[in-house]
């Protein structure tokens, strides 16, 4: 009988020793799940243990106590030796299980972490800080086995239409990390569509975003990354496991080069199309190559280089060859100086007999009538899955996706899939997938923060379908309310969200002149209220500034309430008359900005509709506020009772 007692108390043990931790919710899932009992709580007195001898491993071990204490606040110790007793080690074991970026994380006493080369160590990182955010800094204990269905996780972001400052691409850096998206294709010059801007070429937005030695004037003015900064950018992207692939595109949407050198252009095709049959041309790309490409110290120092070829004129056969034969030229260009050379997928579309290589070129299938899928694999091309119709973002362009939907990308897409084409899973020259935001309307007051609104919820989205594939066991309707637990990045609220119910996060009952108050901004949706006794301003007087953005009490032109982000002024239709003492309430969210004056709704900044092309075209004017707290400016008139709301 005692045998017999002992026994189920032995068994009942061994289901709670196996069976009490539920699977932690990651971003992307975890593959397999192993449970045990209990829990591992990070405390102060946690170690970080690895062998300093290895000295990538021992800068990723950092690389996590870095991250716990923006998160945290807590320093976690990193040594070099294994100690009993609340640690977490790193090892690295090179084995052919499951891939080079898989990693296996034993939590029990310790913590182990196992992986097969230093981006999976990256990654396992990632893993436990995402279930320390969401469980009070604790880990059930289990064991995780995790790694890609795809190699390539890529998101590409257009900054050759719009400015993106380089503070917010290595925000997003840290952003793709976090998600475990290892490729950030960074689209570095376009232009405009000439119907917004009188049918005029000359008159179109044009960029080119990098400093040039070779090509002085063809830098934008508008807004550039010198090649210091654009090198440390790719360096601190390695650090945290991302490939930077940036893009030059050619010979289309390349007008920055033709209003650079105008003879370039193509006098049949359009100002945007590169001539073809012009050597100038050839001798510009290639020298263009080589200033970014070449030399002991390459402003690219990754693996690959995109070279665009996309949308070029098919109008007849003899201009096909010569954009094949263009595109191949392109290809070993990239090739002369060790990369792997990325195209648009257009070869359907310019279908011809001018061979263009194929090994080793990977090819972006974006739109099937351009390349269809099926023939390209026939060909031998490997694909990256990016189907314009469901992945593609245009914000407040009114055609393809202002958000994407997320659901049904959650539910039924995978890489495999290419726009009206399936093909098997893991299929070996589908290398992965991507999902993009091009800037196509130039000049629609759109800002950075709105971008990261759009892109925030599909990074999520699409690093889990990139990853884990079919095999998600969360249902979408968990899996968009759990997201929104998790942070951009540990110390990164680019959206400037408090999460949870309605509550007051910032409240002064006399603001002063230059005070930093320690939150950067709110997001949408948001209250910001106060009391106002007005004395006459200066025409630029601000209230609140952050590093992204202005709040006038005055704004320079007009002297009106407004702000100013991304190189917009938006003003509201009001001036304080001196003397005046009124309550004011600025209400912001994803579509509008609105001024209420002593609870009154005085004026709404909503998307504008502005027509062009003698009415055949519009665009949509964007007039939203990431509201500024970080720091006061420099006021005479008497502000109090300032409340702040997350709504």
């Amino acid at each position: 009988m005692r045998k017999y007692i002992l026994l189920i108390f032995i068994m009942i043990m061994n289901i709670g020793l196996y069976a009490n931790n539920e699977k932690p919710f990651v971003i992307p899932e975890i593959k397999h799940w192993e449970s045990y009992s209990g829990d591992f709580i990070i405390t102060n007195k946690t170690r970080i243990v690895c062998n300093r001898s290895n000295k990538e491993l021992f800068e990723v071990a950092q690389l996590l106590s870095s991250d716990y204490e923006k998160m945290f606040g807590i320093k976690l110790k990193v040594e070099d030796r294994i100690s009993k007793g609340g640690v977490i080690n790193f090892n690295i074991v090179n084995n052919d299980n499951y891939g080079d970026e898989a990693y296996c994380i034993d939590i029990y006493e310790n913590v182990v972490i196992t992986a097969n080369s230093i981006r999976g160590a990256i990654w396992a990182t990632r893993t436990i800080l995402q279930i320390a955010e969401q469980n009070n800094q604790s880990l059930p204990k289990g064991r995780i086995i995790d790694y890609p269905d795809y190699e390539m996780r890529s998101f590409m972001l257009d900054c050759g239409r719009k400015f993106i400052p380089i503070h917010f691409l290595h925000e997003y850096v840290d952003f793709m990390s976090y998600y475990k998206m290892n490729t950030f294709h960074i689209h570095l010059n376009d232009n405009a569509f000439k119907q917004y801007f009188d049918n005029d070429w000359n008159k179109t937005p044009s960029g080119f975003r990098l400093e040039s030695d070779y090509f002085p004037g063809l830098t934008s003015r508008d807004g550039y990354y010198t090649k210091e900064e654009f090198i440390e950018l790719q360096k601190h992207a390695e650090r945290v496991g991302v490939e930077i692939i940036p893009e030059f595109d050619v010979p289309a949407h390349s007008l920055a080069f033709v209003h650079y050198r105008p003879e370039l252009g193509s006098k049949e095709y359009g100002s945007d199309h590169l001539d073809l049959f012009k050597d100038e041309t050839y001798n510009f790309v290639d020298s263009l190559f080589m200033e970014y490409l070449g030399g002991e110290h390459p402003v690219f120092i990754g693996p690959r280089f995109h070279v665009g070829t996309d949308e070029y004129s098919n109008k007849d056969s003899l201009v096909v060859e010569k954009f094949r034969y263009f595109t191949d030229h392109c290809i070993k260009e990239a090739e002369k100086y060790g990369k792997q050379a990325c195209i648009w997928g257009a070869l359907t579309h310019a279908k011809g007999e001018t061979p263009v290589k194929v090994e080793n070129v990977l090819m972006y299938a974006w739109y099937n009538g351009y390349a269809n899928p099926q023939d390209m694999i026939n060909l031998g091309y490997d694909l990256i899955s990016i189907p314009d119709g469901l992945t593609y973002i245009v914000p407040a362009a009114g055609y393809y996706y202002d958000y994407l939907n997320c659901k049904y990308l959650y539910e039924n897409w995978t890489p495999a899939t290419i726009g009206n084409q399936q093909f098997e899973e893991r299929h070996p020259q589908i290398k992965g997938g991507s999902f993009a935001v091009w800037n196509d309307h130039a000049g629609n007051g759109i800002s950075f923060k709105d971008i990261h609104y759009r892109a925030f919820p599909a990074m999520q989205t699409m690093s889990t379908k990139m990853w884990t594939g079919r095999n998600t066991t969360f249902s979408y309707e968990d899996f968009d309310e759990k997201r929104l637990s998790l942070s951009d990045a540990p110390g990164l609220n680019i959206a400037g969200r408090f999460n949870g119910d309605e509550k007051t996060i910032l409240e002064i009952n006399d603001l002063k002149n230059n005070y930093e108050t320690n939150i950067k901004e709110i997001g949408f949706d948001y209250s910001v209220s106060f009391n106002i006794e007005y004395i006459e301003e200066e025409k630029g007087t601000i209230l609140f500034s952050s590093r992204d953005a202005d709040f006038y009490l005055s704004d320079p032109i007009e002297g009106k309430l407004g702000f100013s982000r991304d190189g917009y002024l938006n003003t509201f239709n009001f001036k304080f008359i001196p003397k005046e003492n009124v309550n004011v309430t600025i209400k912001g969210n994803q579509e509008v900005t609105e001024l209420y004056i002593d609870g009154k709704l005085e004026e709404t900044l909503d998307r504008q509709t502005i027509f062009h092309n003698e009415g055949k075209s519009k665009m949509y004017y964007i007039r939203t506020l990431v509201f500024p707290l970080e720091e006061t400016g420099e006021f005479k008139s008497k502000i109090t009772n300032l409340k702040v709301i997350n709504k």
